[in-house]
Formats: C-alpha cells, sequence, structure tokens
C-alpha cells in the first residue's frame, strides 16, 4: 500500500513539526491562558480534545504542576470544585463545551484553547490561547490537536514542571520529521485490525489513534491502557492484526503479541522503538489517510463528521 497521500489532512499530518515549535515558542504569550502552579484543574474537550486533555493531565500531575482532571464535556461532574476549567476546542463552537463554560463563567475561572478566534468560546471563557496556525481544513483533527499538546507540554517544560523522562518538544518535532517519511511496514498497512495501548499520558495518544483510524478509515480499531491488554484484549490478536504501544512496552508484551500471532509496533524502530509518543501517533495519523484512500475514502471528509457538533439550536 502506498503511504504517499494526496489529502489535505496529509498536509496538514506533514506540517505538525513546524506549528508544535511554534506553538512552543508562543507559551510566554498564552500564559494567561494557562493553568498556574498549583492550581487544582479539570481539562475539558469532546473527541479528539478530550484525549489530548486526558495525556495532558496526567503529564501534568506527575510534573507536580498540580492535580488535574480530564473529561468529556458533557461528563463534567458538576457537584465538584476546581481552581480552573480549561476547555480544548478547535472551532470554538461545540456545544458541550461552551453550555459548560457558561455554566461556570463567574465561578470557576475558565480557558480556553482553539484555532478561531471569531468563534463564542472567545466569550465564553475568561481568557483564550488561539492557536490559527495550526487550524486545519480538514473535518479530521491532526494537527490542532497535538499542537494543543505540544504547548502545554511546553508550558511545563518552562515551568520546571515536565516529568523524568518526557523529552523537550524539540526533540518530538525532529523526532516527527524523522517519522513522516519513514514508510510504513508492509503487515502494519494491510491488518485488519488495531489495538492501541499505551501508559500513562501516552494512553491519551492511544486513544486518539484508534479515533483516528476509525474516522478516516472506517477501521476497526480499539485502545486500552498497556497493562489491561492481557487481560482480555489480547485475545482479539492473531495473524493479520496489530498491536501498536505508544511509548515504552511493557516487560513481556511483545513475547506474548507474538507467540498469538500477531504484529507489534512499538515507535519506528523494532529494536529500540526511541521515538517520541507525539512523533508516533504521525506514524499512525499517515497510516489513517493511507488506508482510507486505499479504500475510496475520502479522509479529509469522513462519512457523518462534521467540523463541529452543535446540538439544538446551536451556538453560532
Amino acid at each position: 500500500m502506498s503511504t504517499t497521500a494526496s489529502s489535505r489532512t496529509s498536509a496538514e499530518i506533514d506540517s505538525q513539526p513546524s506549528t508544535w515549535r511554534q506553538a512552543a515558542a508562543s507559551v510566554a504569550r498564552h500564559s494567561a491562558a494557562l493553568p498556574r502552579r498549583g492550581e487544582r484543574v479539570a481539562v475539558i474537550g469532546c473527541g479528539t480534545s478530550w484525549f489530548m486533555a486526558q495525556s495532558y493531565a496526567t503529564l501534568r500531575e506527575s510534573g507536580g504542576h498540580g492535580e488535574t482532571d480530564a473529561f468529556a464535556a458533557s461528563e463534567f461532574p458538576h457537584p465538584r470544585t476546581y481552581d480552573r476549567i480549561l476547555a480544548i476546542s478547535r472551532s470554538g463552537t461545540t456545544t458541550e463545551v461552551l453550555d459548560l463554560l457558561r455554566l461556570v463563567k463567574g465561578t470557576t475561572p475558565t480557558s480556553a484553547i482553539t484555532a478561531d478566534p471569531a468563534t463564542p468560546v472567545m466569550r465564553a471563557a475568561d481568557s483564550v490561547a488561539v492557536l490559527d496556525f495550526a487550524d486545519e481544513e480538514s473535518v479530521v483533527q491532526t494537527r490542532f490537536a497535538t499542537t494543543t499538546l505540544a504547548l502545554l507540554r511546553a508550558h511545563l517544560e518552562a515551568e520546571g514542571a515536565l516529568p523524568s523522562g518526557i523529552r523537550t518538544v524539540e526533540r518530538a518535532a525532529k523526532d516527527a520529521e524523522s517519522a513522516v517519511p519513514a514508510p510504513l511496514d508492509a503487515r502494519v498497512c494491510g491488518a485488519e485490525q488495531f489495538t492501541f495501548l499505551g501508559t500513562g499520558w501516552t494512553y491519551g495518544l492511544a486513544l486518539e489513534a484508534g479515533l483516528k483510524m476509525r474516522e478516516a478509515a472506517g477501521a476497526w480499531t480499539e485502545a486500552y491502557p498497556a497493562m489491561e491488554y492481557r487481560h482480555g484484549p489480547i485475545s482479539i490478536t492473531a495473524p493479520g492484526r496489530v498491536a501498536w504501544v505508544f511509548g515504552s512496552v511493557p516487560e513481556g508484551l511483545a513475547d506474548d503479541v507474538g507467540r498469538v500471532g500477531g504484529t507489534l509496533v512499538a515507535g519506528s524502530r523494532p529494536v529500540d522503538g526511541d521515538l517520541d509518543p507525539l512523533a508516533d501517533l504521525v506514524r499512525a495519523q499517515r497510516l489513517a489517510v493511507a488506508r482510507a484512500e486505499a479504500q475510496g475514502h475520502d479522509p479529509d471528509r469522513p462519512r457523518n463528521l462534521t467540523r463541529s457538533v452543535v446540538l439544538g439550536n446551536g451556538h453560532e
């Protein structure tokens, strides 16, 4: 299967190292919208934005910057109190996000990260970081989501709160530059099923990889914490099926995948897996586009999806 896609999504995927660097350079400019050290923070979003919220929440809390929870906007536990609510919304029009921001306005400080400065989230949140340089024409999110995580990761780096072992955004960008042109294994491109796995902050990336494959290519995908794989999900692994691990591979897992005939993907290098997990997500995005185009699907405009979910009367 060819992995050189001509879609707009593919071009946006390839641009990510540049947008990550731009986000990292803009941390000081966006400081008003970013959580303060010690704040108890809830990060909310829908779909892809929720998965990025999960990754950031784990990074922030494990780095000692403050207690952090992540919620789908529709599932926010309203009796619970926080020092700040941070919303992630590419479009700035998502109903569940706007409803929550408006509900807590005046009682809880709110921030938002968006791609569009001309949308209702600019008024709904107390402070907003606009990453318009990472906006996308494609319905499927790729670079806005990862650029948001790059901004938040760079902020932790600037605050001295990047967890041990987590690389700089610059290193992630360099890894992504090496990952973008690298060919994808034929066994992976032709697989019938994918199980994405992650540990800690990379679990959110695993969830996002699974979503990208479903959205763009209609693929059969699942995602789990890596240590949960042997508690049931391994039963689905077989020849022609992939277990893709973001970050470190738990001891013995590679042998278990091989024993049942599955294909293990760990980073881009079969031996050391030494690829930043955010860069590895770029590879999964490319795979989603390649699979979609091979099946005659339009990865820019997946079926049943729109850029933003606006419910009822909506928020225009």
